[in-house]
């Protein structure tokens, strides 16, 4: 059980007690720990093995941070508050998903700790806080390594449907054509894009799985070695081509040979018993996988700029309301990567906004251009 007494230091000096706002502020803190505790211990209830422990140490660690407050607070105390929004939607979200969402969410919640600029948390709360950030860093990147192929092609297939598709409409539209030759041409637009963005990620990723399949080392040296030459030991050159130093080298060839007992650093040797534990891809994604999200959601969201045409509308109106739906869909994949990525939402989702708008202000700009040429 921690011990609750505060660190003298971060007792308000001068012989007075807290003020009022203190007490607001510590209360307000004794809350959000509560609340961190609590979506550490949901996070854990869905979760088995190593991850469970980490975040059952991380919900432990929250009480103490709380057992600080209580101490500071003594009567004080008061009726319990509710946690900040952000607390109170990440326990929302670790009850009903426990994803890498909500981890990254946590990952970011950590980051922005106040407690480094308060002299009334400690140094060691200070440290605790940027060490839970970097442990749920780990846990989060985990879940991105198992999404971070397929999603990829996801989100770069939508964002590809949704601005090509734009610009195509509004470029087709700017030049004065009917309102059914803008519809087609979307249909096709999105077909096209969605089948070329299909191929082409089954391609990349099946390449790129060969590749790293084909720099992985083999057993030969294990089946190989009791023919060799001791003399001429060809397996310190196997080995030092594997990266390791001439000396290491040496030493891993002694062992291959049945001069060392050891098998100190199996490292650099395939380990087939390890083969279905650890899917060393699993970062790249599968060929089909990668292929069926990237033509899903090209098409997802390259039909959005079509919507206004097939229910009808035309002219200036379907224009704006093809652009208004697509920057809401832009905001939505920028925030989504950022949430993921633990970077700002609100900054990567107007990045993603100006790029798209920026690309089909273009194609609409040339479109005018070449609708008063050919008129």
């Amino acid at each position: 059980m921690p011990d609750p007494t505060p660190d003298p230091s971060s007792v308000p000096s001068g012989g007075q007690g807290p003020s009022r706002q203190d007490i607001r502020r510590w209360r307000q803190y004794l809350a959000d720990e509560r609340g961190e505790a609590a979506t550490y211990r949901d996070l854990a209830h869905r979760r088995t093995g190593e991850e469970r422990e980490i975040l059952l140490g991380l919900a432990e660690a929250e009480g103490r941070h709380e057992a600080h407050w209580l101490a500071l607070l003594g009567n004080d105390v008061g009726r319990p508050l509710r946690p900040s929004l952000r607390n109170r939607i990440l326990g929302v979200l670790a009850r009903r998903f426990g994803s890498v969402f909500v981890l990254a969410l946590a990952q970011r919640a950590e980051g922005r700790s106040p407690y480094g600029t308060d002299p009334s948390a400690t140094s060691a709360m200070v440290a605790d806080e940027q060490i839970h950030e970097e442990v749920v860093r780990g846990l989060a990147t985990r879940g991105r390594n198992r999404l971070s192929g397929n999603f990829r092609a996801a989100v770069f297939g939508a964002n590809d449907g949704l601005v090509s598709n734009l610009a195509l409409v509004m470029g087709i539209g700017a030049t004065g054509v009917s309102t059914s030759f803008i519809l087609f041409s979307g249909l096709a637009g999105l077909l096209a894009g969605a089948l070329s963005m299909g191929a082409g990620e089954y391609v990349s990723v099946r390449s790129q799985r060969e590749l790293l399949s084909a720099t992985r080392p083999t057993q030969i040296t294990l089946t190989a070695a009791k023919e060799l030459d001791i003399a001429a030991n060809e397996l310190v050159l196997v080995y030092r081509a594997r990266g390791m130093t001439p000396a290491a080298a040496e030493h891993r060839a002694a062992e291959r040979l049945g001069l060392y007992t050891c098998d100190c650093d199996p490292s650099f040797s395939l380990q087939p018993e390890e083969d279905e534990a650890v899917d060393q891809h699993e970062a790249v994604g599968t060929g089909l996988g990668a292929a069926a999200s990237s033509f899903c959601f090209f098409a997802s969201g390259a039909i959005i700029p079509v919507l206004p045409y097939l229910l009808g509308m035309s002219g200036l109106s379907a224009v704006v309301v093809a652009c208004a739906l697509v920057g809401l869909a832009l905001l939505a994949t920028g925030a989504v990567v950022a949430l993921l990525s633990g970077a700002s939402p609100l900054r990567l989702a107007l990045r993603q906004l100006a790029i798209g708008m920026g690309a089909a202000a273009v194609t609409y700009a040339l479109g005018l251009l070449f609708g008063t040429s050919v008129g």
